[in-house]
């Protein structure tokens, strides 16, 4: 986004001086383009000074309450770079080491998965919810909002023109009610399986780029209504945006026409349920890692299609584990376990075609391989033994046999053997890359 200039503004208490100005360029698909042709950024006090917050648990006093957050700072931070900043709001009974950690999923899915897509770009915030909710009662998580937005402004450098917010179920409608009441303060927010207005929507009358995903079997009404609003408030043409059908395993994605600039609707709905980690292809599979979601979300975000991982780890759905070559031994014929996710060599795959790499070698079976025989490395000699399927199920399939690399007895600990077997699409049989 091209900057024409920059001034620096106090924080108000409804942070209201955080506004984008809004004329002038097309409209698009995602909240990132500039919404006029002379930007006027707000920069922070925390700009161009020693840092005075880091990665870590927060607290800080909001409305006469102790309140705490979760801060995920950029490795590589610069003081004088303005950063995105993007909170995510965890779900009912869920906390704020869920949404920071990646829960089960581990760091692919931290922060929704949008921190391993952001590459040292943003700052990520995990708010706590008072009783792991967001009832806002009298308005103060908003309040709480506003108090995490300034103290992170006065100790960070935060790009004022690139706040957003996104959440799942309640956490979802929590980043609802931030759109309604703070909508000069958030360039967007993504609402995943949002229930309805249950954290209220105070003022609910101004533009927000506006994301909601839900799934056709989880009252989708809800969701369709919490969207209309902004279609409404966006300037949209009004659609009945496409749905999948029960059963089809898919999702279809809808950007709005007619939307004023900068403010662009997008409806995502899925063949599902109450889920924040929808899998295309795989009927009812909840894995963040593995959906869809994060990547749409961070497009919308920021107009970035998110890279290919050049080198991945594989990781097992059932276990959370990941395959590793044993013993970090590179001979030929060393068998594969799964084993807790690291970054050593010896858990770095790299794809070359269909061929899986790894220690300079390829995952490789016996060209007579058969259910039960253990998955291996070998000299890559091109043969389709050596060559995999990624398939939309999670599963991956060996081209010569067609059977699917598979967890022994659908064990889970460490040192369990990586075997083929009859693909089946259990969760022993399904792998993300991570």
């Amino acid at each position: 986004m091209r900057q024409a200039g920059r001034r620096w503004r106090n924080l108000t208490v409804t942070l209201a001086a955080l506004v984008l100005s809004a004329a002038g360029a097309a409209g698009t698909a995602s909240a990132a383009e500039a919404t006029g042709s002379d930007v006027t950024l707000a920069a922070t006090p925390g700009c161009g000074k020693a840092p005075t917050l880091s990665s870590g648990t927060h607290t800080i006093s909001s409305g006469g309450k102790s309140r705490s957050f979760i801060l995920s700072v950029p490795g590589n931070y610069d003081v004088n770079r303005n950063y995105r900043l993007v909170f995510g709001f965890h779900w009912w009974g869920g906390t704020a080491n869920d949404v920071a950690s990646g829960g089960s999923d581990g760091a692919v899915y931290a922060y929704y998965g949008l921190r391993a897509l952001a590459n040292d770009s943003t700052i990520f915030v995990a708010p706590q919810g008072i009783s792991n909710g967001w009832a806002n009662t009298n308005g103060e998580d908003v309040t709480f909002t506003d108090d995490m937005i300034r103290r992170i402004g006065e100790g960070l450098c935060v790009d004022t023109g690139q706040i957003f917010s996104l959440g799942f179920s309640y956490g979802g409608a929590m980043s609802y009610s931030l759109a309604c009441s703070r909508p000069t303060v958030f360039k967007a927010v993504a609402a995943i399986a949002a229930p309805g207005e249950i954290s209220g929507c105070s003022g609910g009358t101004q533009p927000v780029a506006y994301m909601g995903i839900h799934g056709v079997s989880d009252n989708i009404g809800a969701g369709r209504s919490l969207r209309d609003r902004f279609v409404r408030n966006n300037g949209c043409t009004p659609q009945n945006a496409p749905e999948p059908a029960a059963g089809s395993r898919t999702h279809i994605s809808t950007t709005y026409s007619g939307c004023r600039a900068g403010y662009p609707v997008v409806w995502a709905a899925f063949d599902g349920g109450h889920q924040q980690g929808p899998v295309d292809g795989c009927a009812g599979c909840e894995s963040g890692a593995r959906s869809w979601v994060k990547g749409e979300v961070w497009k919308f975000f920021t107009g970035e299609t998110p890279p290919a991982p050049t080198t991945f780890r594989l990781r097992g759905e059932a276990s959370g584990r990941c395959i590793d070559v044993e013993g970090a031994n590179s001979a030929n014929g060393t068998a594969t376990i799964i084993w807790d996710c690291h970054t050593n060599a010896n858990q770095q795959f790299t794809q070359n075609g269909q061929t899986l790499r790894v220690l300079g070698k390829c995952l490789d079976v016996p060209d007579n391989a058969t259910t039960g025989t253990r998955a291996r490395i070998w000299d890559c000699t091109g043969g389709t033994n050596q060559q995999w399927t990624f398939n939309t199920n999670g599963t991956i399939s060996n081209v010569r046999n067609g059977l699917c690399l598979d967890v022994s007895g659908a064990a889970t600990a460490n040192g369990s053997s990586v075997i083929l077997w009859t693909c089946h699409t259990g969760a022993n049989q399904r792998w993300a890359k991570a």
